[in-house]
């Protein structure tokens, strides 16, 4: 089965950098999306940036655009580099992947594979 494990979240002060990885296995779609999302305290899930497999296009949320970067260090590796964090990136984040889509969907529901989260909390 698909199974999604990420890793590298913990605490750091506002302006400072955090790099999370997610290790991805059993998961083959080359036309499908896989991306990093977050959820904060009270908050609905959000999507943070997501890469389509197929496409090659990267699409970030607005609030992270200059300050996230998502890459596919390989097949296996999804990462995501945040610099310059500010305490409303605090949340927990999650690594998914769709299940049976072409493309990126827009909301977090059509995601079919997910993580189970790592914590990443931001103070000031």
């Amino acid at each position: 089965s698909v199974q999604l494990v990420e890793s590298g979240g913990g605490s750091v002060q506002a302006g400072g950098s955090l790099r999370l990885s997610c290790v991805v296995s059993g998961y083959t779609d080359r036309r499908g999306c896989m991306g990093w999302f977050r959820q904060a305290p009270g908050m609905e899930r959000e999507r943070v940036a997501v890469i389509n497999n197929g496409a090659g296009r990267i699409d970030y949320a607005d609030s992270v655009k200059g300050r996230f970067t998502i890459s596919r260090y390989n097949a296996n590796r999804l990462n995501l580099e945040m610099e310059t964090m500010k305490p409303e990136d605090t949340g927990v984040y999650y690594c998914a992947a769709t299940m049976g889509w072409v493309g990126c969907p827009s909301t977090p529901n059509d995601f079919g594979f997910w993580g189970q989260g790592t914590q990443v909390t931001v103070s000031s």
